[in-house]
């Protein structure tokens, strides 16, 4: 009988190909009972570790204190500067409308092409028959945080809900207002982490697939694969790895416990700022374990789509450091 191994390395993700933005862009989200707000962004500061009170029951150091590694994210306010309305159709969700506020930001009004035209919600209203989504346009305003930029990124953020009426109504009152983390997420609730990865490059198959070294009696190299595959098909199949880039790509992280929600960031932030970032000026969000991505990336957090068991477990944080 023929000995059979498994594959060495593993696809893992695929295509492994450049993100197409340096932001993500969210297109699933769970479902929700009322109009409510699903998700967030902020942008990565820095990465640390967390002293709290273990609060986890049954657990062998229950009340006592642990370290469990914790990313320190900058949320400052998000600007809510339209509304954008989708219609089902053959192809799948096509934008049937939409409107801008008055006053759009002077650092959105460059980079946004389209008039403010926020008097159109009335002819909005009339043609709701075929609507089945309505979702906020949002920009960030890192004038507020430390990374250094001035140009806003813009995305949208669903509304969540069945009914659609009390969607739109919802969006209408939230035109031109700002929103904060604390508005949609809270203490001890899990998120799902959405974000594009570190670029590394142009990377061999070793790096790429973790594939095995050949020996010192391999006739051509040692960092290649032994084959491109069979004779038949006369063709290199999509599953043989070859190189290319590595990284910059978007990863989704389901399930990170929110330890903390902040306003004032010198709480937080060491007295010379954090290393490759700076200091946090206002709200921040302190999330337990590793977030895609490097420093001043924009992270999104969205309700998480696959919950634990456990939704809720609040820990007393005794003290942050940064690493």
């Amino acid at each position: 009988m023929k000995d059979h191994t498994p594959r060495r390395g593993t696809l893992a993700y695929w295509p492994r190909k450049r993100a197409a933005r340096i932001y993500p862009q969210l297109s699933i989200y769970p479902a929700a009972d009322k109009a409510r707000l699903l998700d967030f962004a902020g942008y990565k500061a820095a990465m640390g570790h967390a002293i709290v009170v273990d609060s986890r029951k049954g657990a062998t150091t229950f009340g006592q204190e642990i370290s469990i590694p914790a990313t320190i994210i900058d949320c400052p306010p998000l600007k809510v500067v339209g509304l954008r309305l989708y219609a089902s159709t053959a192809k799948g969700l096509m934008a049937a409308g939409g409107l801008w506020v008055k006053e759009l930001p002077k650092d959105l009004a460059r980079k946004v092409k389209a008039k403010p035209n926020e008097e159109k919600i009335s002819v909005l209203e009339k043609n709701m028959d075929n609507i089945v989504k309505t979702r906020l346009i949002v920009s960030t305003q890192p004038r507020l945080s430390a990374i250094g930029k001035k140009t806003p990124e813009i995305f949208e953020m669903e509304i969540g809900g069945k009914n659609l009426k009390e969607n739109f109504d919802f969006a209408k009152q939230m035109l031109a207002k700002e929103i904060k983390i604390g508005d949609i997420f809270k203490e001890g609730e899990l998120v799902d982490v959405v974000a594009v990865t570190k670029g590394k490059g142009m990377a061999g198959v070793v790096k790429r697939f973790g594939i095995k070294i050949q020996d010192r009696h391999a006739k051509k190299k040692r960092r290649h694969i032994g084959t491109l595959g069979p004779q038949t098909p006369r063709k290199v199949r999509w599953t043989v790895p070859q190189a290319g880039q590595l990284g910059f790509q978007r990863r989704t992280e389901l399930n990170k416990r929110i330890l903390k929600i902040g306003e004032k960031g010198e709480e937080v932030t060491p007295k010379s700022g954090f290393k490759r970032y700076g200091v946090i000026k206002g709200s921040y969000i302190i999330l337990e374990g590793s977030v895609p991505g490097p420093k001043k990336r924009l992270v999104r957090m969205r309700m998480p789509i696959r919950p634990q068991k456990v939704k809720l477990l609040l820990q007393e944080v005794r003290e942050i450091v940064a690493g």
